[in-house]
């Protein structure tokens, strides 16, 4: 079944034994916290308990908020060998429907609120543990050895958005796990490490700071959901030393000046950001509350997984909004629009050892792999000439405006350069005469007023006139979707919307406090 170096990264990503590393979890009941040494009594009830519904290669899925009972959950599926199916808890009712089909699942782990609601649906579900549960039941029992099973055989399925809006899951081996576990953690976390994570755990990135934090015995301070002001107000009261998010996350922190002007936020040391880029402008901000802290832009997708990027191999510092240099593995390189490899600009493709296996139940898609085995991500990087990488958009978010192209990522950074702008989102309109044309959202910075020409010159001093954006809108915050990436399909609509009757701003259903819906 498995070799005997495998034994040693199951063992640590089960849970290691520790009983001053803890989880921590801030929950709307309250804080509650657990060492690692009863987290793996947790797992082990769960083990117990649900012993006739884990086995291995079943398909169970988590269906819960963030938290010590999900990642004990989480730990017992791997630990039985069966796969783990993280649920989204901001799906309606036809989403999770469709994941329970389509990934075939034997039954749901699911906390407390949501046990009604899918018995209600028709899905077999079972309540997570918590904590008190195994402590009041007794352990039950160790949890034995864990069920090792083939890197090539499925350990994971972890739901993205499709662009039709319906559920894409993709199919993960157990080498993902591994590839976390053993290369990933060791230089993200260490025993010392306070991190908190505020994203969905059932998304790649969050997931993966949180096992490799749990995994080198660091301690771990979840969140359900993102809230900018419990968020700082972790980051004091835990003396937190690890961050991380997407730049959403910290232009709506940058709105809590109050809170970071008197929090002691001294503790923390380094402030990852991830998912999308950031201008340097923003990165700068985020130095300056939280002096001493390294701030570093990650990359990663669920295709080829994370850890693609790493130092530079001759020891020269990465440059501030820069993703780092090419690692030994995975294996990466950039291509032009026809698919031959090019230098300087074009889009990223990586062979990682935690490659996708396929997209589950969709022979309509055709997984984005090369015929040599390379993922081709879509996302465009310029490598300078030291060798370090930098994300400059999509390529499927380039567009044309009356024959010229325009980058929303150039455009963003131009207006993120002005001192109003907190941060910006561009994207295309129609436009009966150049077929489409760029519009922008923006979050103004505290102290500034909202000036839309003044804003549209800023950028006509930066970018050739067809990129500057034809009409600018402000925000109070933009609207998030999964891993609280901001919704851009929702801002497109209201842009259409606002454009299409002339209106002087976008329709209201795009104002949002500062909380991750």
């Amino acid at each position: 079944m498995g070799t005997g170096n495998e034994s040693t990264a199951w063992e640590r990503l089960l849970i290691p034994d520790s009983a001053e590393a803890e989880v921590i979890e801030m929950s709307e009941t309250g804080e509650h916290r657990c060492t690692l040494r009863r987290l793996a009594l947790l797992r082990d009830r769960m083990l117990s308990e649900y012993s006739a519904e884990l086995r291995p290669g079943r398909a169970i899925g988590i269906f819960a908020d963030n938290g010590i009972a999900w990642i004990a959950a989480f730990a017992a599926v791997v630990h039985a060998g069966a796969v783990p199916v993280p649920i989204s808890v901001k799906l309606p009712r036809p989403g999770v429907e469709f994941i329970v089909a389509d990934a075939d699942l034997h039954t749901v782990l699911a906390d407390r609120p949501r046990i009604a609601s899918l018995s209600e649906w028709g899905v077999s579900a079972l309540p997570l543990l918590e904590p008190g549960d195994a402590e009041e039941r007794g352990s039950g029992g160790a949890g034995g050895e864990a069920v090792r099973r083939p890197d090539d055989e499925l350990g994971l399925i972890l739901y993205t958005s499709g662009s039709t809006g319906q559920p894409k899951g993709v199919e993960l081996g157990n080498r993902t796990l591994r590839w976390i576990v053993e290369t990933v953690a060791p230089a993200v976390a260490r025993p010392e490490t306070r991190m908190l994570v505020a994203a969905p755990l059932n998304h790649i990135a969050a997931l993966m700071f949180a096992l490799s934090c749990v995994s080198q015995r660091g301690t771990l301070v979840v969140m359900p959901r993102f809230e900018s002001r419990a968020f700082l107000g972790a980051v004091e009261r835990h003396r937190v030393t690890d961050l991380t998010g997407v730049p959403p996350m910290f232009a709506m922190l940058g709105r809590e000046h109050d809170l970071l002007g008197e929090l002691d936020l001294s503790s923390v040391a380094r402030v990852t950001m991830g998912s999308a880029p950031s201008s340097h402008e923003m990165l700068a901000e985020i130095e300056s509350w939280f002096p001493g802290a390294s701030v570093t832009t990650s990359y990663g997708t669920t295709e080829s997984g994370p850890g693609v990027f790493g130092p530079h191999p001759d020891g020269l510092p990465t440059p501030l909004g820069s993703v780092g240099a090419a690692r030994r593995v995975p294996r990466i390189r950039l291509v032009d629009s026809d698919g031959e490899p090019t230098s300087g600009r074009g889009v990223l493709e990586v062979r990682s050892p935690s490659m996708m296996m396929r997209y589950r139940n969709r022979p309509d898609l055709v997984p984005p792999i090369t015929s040599d085995g390379f993922h081709h991500t879509g996302d465009l990087f310029e490598v300078d000439d030291q060798g370090f990488f930098w994300f400059a958009g999509r390529e499927d978010d380039v567009f044309k405006c009356g024959g010229e192209t325009v980058y929303p990522q150039a455009v963003e950074e131009a207006l993120e350069a002005h001192p109003a702008v907190l941060s910006a989102v561009v994207l295309p309109v129609p436009d009966a005469l150049k077929g489409r044309k760029p519009v922008a959202f923006v979050l103004v910075s505290p102290g500034f007023e909202f000036d839309e020409r003044a804003l549209q010159q800023h950028v006509l001093g930066r970018l050739e006139p067809f990129a500057h954006p034809r009409r600018i809108w402000p925000l109070d915050a933009f609207p998030l979707a999964a891993a609280n990436k901001v919704d851009r399909k929702r801002l497109a609509e209201a842009a259409f919307l606002a454009c299409a009757e002339e209106r002087p701003g976008p329709p209201a259903a795009t104002r949002r406090s500062g909380r991750a819906e």
